[in-house]
């Protein structure tokens, strides 16, 4: 089994493949402080609740985009396999040709989600990943990313909406029945869901219009993907797994048939 792990500012997510099958996922709550023999020990936990023995962990790869994290969690893995995992960064071939400014400067999160998508769907292709933070990933027809778009996430800017107003109400997201809202919760989360859903249709049209040729795939990803590209009006697709499939395709290609 390849363990695929993504770690990220709120949640850390692992994913364990057998035969490029993805036999489960499980997240677990990021936090700075927890030692690498803490996260072994949950790690260990979570493999047992889905029956499966550490012993079959034959090898592992990680995203991280907490960098005091990535050492911890790669320890962690290697005390319960007995292998140092890959970590996704300089010296690691994942056939993704960046043309930003400085390659160097793409998150490991967006790289592996874009090389997901490219191995998964039609191309031209927008990644939306909505998590901490909201961004849009573009890659073009020959399957190079062009670069991206980054935003407050969804929780972010309704937590700051509650703490910077003191008559604001902390609740949680859920979806609003109407754009219109008639209380305070309602508005809130009309503003805060369906806004966000708004600006996700308008950066995709501007980004469309700006490649000059039509998008031939949208796909969503990220824990708050599934509850707010639903009001959207793209046609786009929930793939809750981009990111983990995406470090398997990295694997294979580092570590499967010397690279090719």
């Amino acid at each position: 089994m390849i363990l695929t792990i993504d770690v990220g500012n709120t949640n850390i997510t692992f994913g364990g493949y057998e035969s490029r099958q993805l036999r489960f996922t499980a997240r677990m709550s990021t936090d700075r402080a927890r030692t690498s023999d803490q996260y072994a020990a949950e790690l260990i936990q979570i493999l047992s609740l889905y029956q499966i023995s550490a012993s079959l962990i034959q090898d592992g790869i990680i995203s991280s985009v907490v960098p005091e994290l990535t050492g911890v969690i790669g320890s962690a893995v290697e005390k319960i396999s007995g292998k140092r995992p890959l970590i996704i960064g300089p010296g690691i071939k994942s056939g993704l040709n960046i043309k930003i400014d400085n390659p160097a400067q793409l998150g490991a999160d967006l790289v592996c989600t874009a090389v997901g998508a490219i191995s998964k769907y039609p191309l031209p292709c927008l990644v939306l990943d909505l998590g901490t933070a909201t961004k849009i990933s573009v890659i073009d027809k020959n399957a190079s990313y062009l670069g991206c778009t980054i935003s407050p996430g969804v929780n972010i800017s309704l937590n700051a909406l509650s703490h910077g107003a003191s008559q604001l109400p902390a609740l949680s997201l859920e979806a609003p029945k109407s754009v219109i809202g008639t209380n305070t919760i309602s508005s809130m989360l009309a503003g805060t869901v369906l806004g966000t859903a708004a600006m996700l249709d308008g950066l995709c049209a501007r980004i469309e219009e700006e490649m000059a040729e039509p998008v031939k795939t949208f796909v969503a990803t990220g824990g708050l993907s599934a509850d707010i590209v639903r009001h959207c009006k793209h046609d786009m697709q929930v793939d809750q797994n981009l990111i983990l499939d995406g470090l398997l395709v990295i694997y294979q290609k580092n570590r499967t048939d010397g690279g090719k």
